[in-house]
């Protein structure tokens, strides 16, 4: 069953852009409310404007998400606004290259404040208000390296593990409750993280955002009996089944 979702309320952290960007344009288009979250104010503005000219409504939400005061405010700013919440994406994340043996702790508290724990904490204040949307879903947006490991990326590894073993049990607390929590965990995607991340690939071959934001409308609005946990998506240069 195809979900009308005009009218419904989202947030979506690392809105300003990337995959965020187009997950906000693409909800923007089917006329969901939208509270945008990053970190540079210009570049949310920028998206709410590309928005409102299509008649949409939006409020932006800038900081950081290491801050661990941020989340909560996210939340009531949007239910104030809004008068509810009904769809979490959380998309924002930060990458480092890095040997293990030159990580510092502040680099691995950082990978871990941003890609785990502002997911966490966004979900535990958005709860009691998604347990009153009869659509209420939370999208967590993964990647490859939640189930694998890569050089020189053990902070980053570590912290989108955490995030995919907060969402296994955050989507068994609260199946009684009828809140839908869905992991997408995307290979490389055309976006300035993974430029910074792997410069060896090629732009042609790497997966659009775009792509990725028609993924996510599909696990939104087809809301039946058939329920999708994870999405694994790669590029098409991959090989298969890998």
């Amino acid at each position: 069953m195809v979900e009308n979702l005009q009218g419904k309320t989202a947030v979506i952290t690392g809105a300003g852009r990337g995959i965020g960007k187009a997950i906000a344009l693409r909800l923007g288009r089917e006329g969901l409310q939208l509270t945008l979250v990053g970190r540079n104010k210009k570049n949310l503005d920028k998206v709410a404007e590309e928005i409102t000219a299509l008649d949409g409504q939006t409020l932006q939400c800038s900081g950081d998400l290491a801050d661990p005061s941020f989340p909560s405010r996210v939340v009531q700013e949007t239910v104030s606004r809004f008068g509810g919440l009904d769809i979490l994406i959380n998309n924002a994340g930060i990458a480092l290259s890095k040997p293990l043996e030159e990580t510092t702790t502040q680099d691995w508290d950082y990978q871990i404040a941003v890609n785990a724990r502002a997911p966490f904490l966004l979900c535990r204040e958005a709860i009691p208000h998604l347990k009153k949307s009869l659509i209420s879903t939370v999208v967590n947006i993964s990647s490859v390296v939640g189930t694998k490991g890569y050089v020189n990326q053990g902070a980053y590894t570590a912290s989108k593990h955490a995030l995919m073993g907060l969402s296994k049990v955050l989507a068994r607390e609260l199946h009684s409750s009828g809140v839908r929590v869905h992991v997408v965990s995307p290979g490389g995607v055309a976006t300035d993280l993974i430029t910074s991340m792997r410069p060896d690939l090629l732009e042609k071959a790497l997966i659009s955002p775009e792509e990725m934001a028609d993924i996510i409308w599909f696990l939104l609005s087809h809301r039946g009996n058939a329920v999708i946990d994870e999405v694994n998506v790669r590029r098409i240069s991959n090989e298969p089944w890998k």
